[in-house]
């Protein structure tokens, strides 16, 4: 429980604003506080090819012209692989050297937009999270308490959406993470059943307010080092499968 007090007229545009959203003002302010504390709302502005800089300075210049040139004399003659040919280095020495800046698309073709630190850690929390809820799962059917066929459907991992720039992204980052098979393996056959990983509808919405009752449930929790510290309960598990649903159609 917590009580913020506010100013009067800011009260009465909150009042309004969940009104506008059709949701009670409780859910409004809860909503903003866990924006605040998992925030997704204020993504990167775009995401994909990296827009090419105006300049470079001239020291880059001159080190990226040198790296085009040394690769061109060590890429073997029928080089045609991702670093292209003689001529390809070649050429893109020298734009830079020439300085062509309408060109030097060139130099960054290729590159993506940076994934923020912030949108690169809510992945891992997601990830870790659909881990835990399946370890949890699995720990329920072999005890003979398995849990309801269509919550723990719904409780598997769908990937994110590749056709919003941000969410693709982040699928992109999923398949590097996962590339090694070192960790998450036990997601692999949920992303496989989800067009490998293509939610084909955004999904950070259900992840936040997943994330925030799931940190919810573990804070709550005497600190324990145990191995089965982390297990969620039949009503962990079905509290998180709640709080996909947006609050404004809970009621349905």
């Amino acid at each position: 429980m917590l009580n913020v007090r506010v100013d009067d007229h800011v009260h009465e545009r909150l009042r309004e604003l969940a009104e506008a959203d059709g949701v009670t003002l409780s859910d409004l302010v809860r909503d903003l506080l866990r924006d605040a504390v998992v925030p997704v709302a204020d993504r990167s502005e775009r995401h994909g090819d990296q827009d090419a800089p105006e300049s470079f300075p001239l020291r880059d210049r001159l080190v990226l012209s040198l790296l085009h040139r040394i690769l061109a004399r060590v890429l073997p003659e029928d080089a045609n692989g991702e670093d292209g040919d003689e001529a390809y280095q070649l050429k893109k020495a020298e734009i830079l050297e020439a300085g062509y800046t309408g060109q030097y698309w060139f130099e960054v073709a290729g590159f993506e937009t940076e994934l923020s630190k912030k949108d690169s850690d809510q992945v891992l929390d997601i990830l870790d999270m659909y881990r835990i809820i399946t370890y949890s799962i699995d720990r329920l059917e072999a005890a003979g308490a398995a849990l309801d066929s269509e919550v723990a459907r719904r409780l598997r991992f769908r990937g994110f959406d590749h056709n919003d720039s941000l969410e693709g992204h982040m699928a992109r980052y999923v398949r590097f993470l996962m590339a090694d098979g070192q960790r998450w393996t036990e997601l692999t056959p949920q992303i496989e059943e989800s067009d490998d990983g293509n939610s084909h509808m955004q999904m950070l919405g259900v992840y936040r307010r997943m994330l925030t009752e799931y940190r919810r449930i573990i804070d709550s929790r005497p600190r324990s080092y145990g191995p089965d510290s982390w297990v969620l309960s039949a009503d962990d598990l079905h509290r998180l499968h709640n709080a996909q649903v947006h609050p404004s159609n809970r009621g349905a």
